[in-house]
């Protein structure tokens, strides 16, 4: 049975109240709808295979990280996550760059839009970086009186021009012609469905340090049920791509030649031993680890 709430069963249904509900910046969420399949799913996919309770636990685990280590993504896309989100347009122009999602938004032309806009906190008003174009620096603000200044000023054009709006659609202009002023502030919100191979793209790119800050409280919201409902796909996920480093071939061949200087291939080995017998994996598994690691030394070095 399925344990979600559809929004639009309930009149006046609030969904910032479902206790699948995480609430982003000052009026922004992340609900999350439905889904489709867990780690067994990921699995049994994997294995072609209908039967159950022909392998362990640990087995399962072991797999799914195999599966991440190794790049066979197709087992991943088995499983779905329908969310509910609202967020300002401007961070919702970001996040649909991400183009492998089924979405639906709210349309301007057939709804009148809320009057709900995001206003900056003062320790959002960052400076723009001198290194990075498109970013700001994290930590340093605008000082005050000015960020109220600003804070103030972001709230009274939003009023001003949302009243204009107002105007426009009770003198009776099309919604879709009235809505053209409305600035990227404003919040809009939309269905976002996406399997979980793409959702864990998504979620390594806009969880990174350098994303913006405003995308990033909803990809923290995201990883959030992402770990809830498939805890082994998320672990392999931090394992193998997340927290793991890509070298370029000239960085990879700085490494080897160090590595080869002081006669450490051995110490990479006997260290990945025994972090393999400190997770109590299984003498199969340590094998086959212990050789892949072998050869991907030799081919990468």
């Amino acid at each position: 049975m399925n344990e979600f709430q559809p929004i639009d069963s309930k009149e006046g249904y609030d969904p910032t109240q479902d206790p699948h509900c995480i609430p982003c910046l000052d009026h922004g969420f992340v609900r999350l709808v439905d889904t489709m399949g867990d780690d067994a799913c990921i699995v049994q996919a994997a294995r072609v295979s209908y039967g159950q309770g022909t392998k362990s636990v640990r087995a399962d685990r072991a797999l799914i990280f195999y599966l991440m280590q190794h790049q066979h993504t197709t087992p991943f896309e088995m499983v779905e996550f329908k969310f509910h989100c609202r967020m300002p347009i401007f961070v919702a122009r970001q996040w649909i760059r991400h183009r492998t999602a089924n979405v639906n938004e709210v349309s301007g032309r057939y709804s009148v839009m809320e009057d709900v806009f995001w206003v900056p906190s003062l320790d959002d008003l960052r400076k723009q970086s001198n290194t990075n174009r498109q970013g700001s620096v994290e930590g340093e603000i605008i000082s005050e009186p000015e960020a109220r200044e600003i804070q103030k000023s972001f709230q009274d054009d939003q009023q001003k021009i949302y009243e204009e709006y107002q105007h426009y659609l009770d003198v009776g202009v099309a919604r879709e012609i009235a809505r053209a002023n409305l600035p990227l502030s404003i919040y809009t919100e939309w269905y976002w469905k996406i399997d979980l191979h793409n959702l864990l793209h998504f979620l390594r790119l806009r969880l990174d340090a350098h994303a913006q800050k405003e995308i990033r409280v909803y990809a923290e919201a995201m990883a959030h049920f992402v770990k809830e409902k498939c805890p082994s796909a998320w672990a392999a996920f931090e394992e193998h791509q997340l927290f793991a480093t890509h070298l370029s071939q000239s960085e990879t061949k700085l490494v080897a030649e160090v590595m080869e200087e002081n006669n450490l291939w051995t110490k990479v080995e006997e260290k990945r031993l025994a972090q393999l017998k400190n997770e109590e994996a299984s003498e199969t598994r340590i094998e086959r680890e212990i050789a892949d690691l072998r050869r991907r030394l030799v081919k990468t070095f």
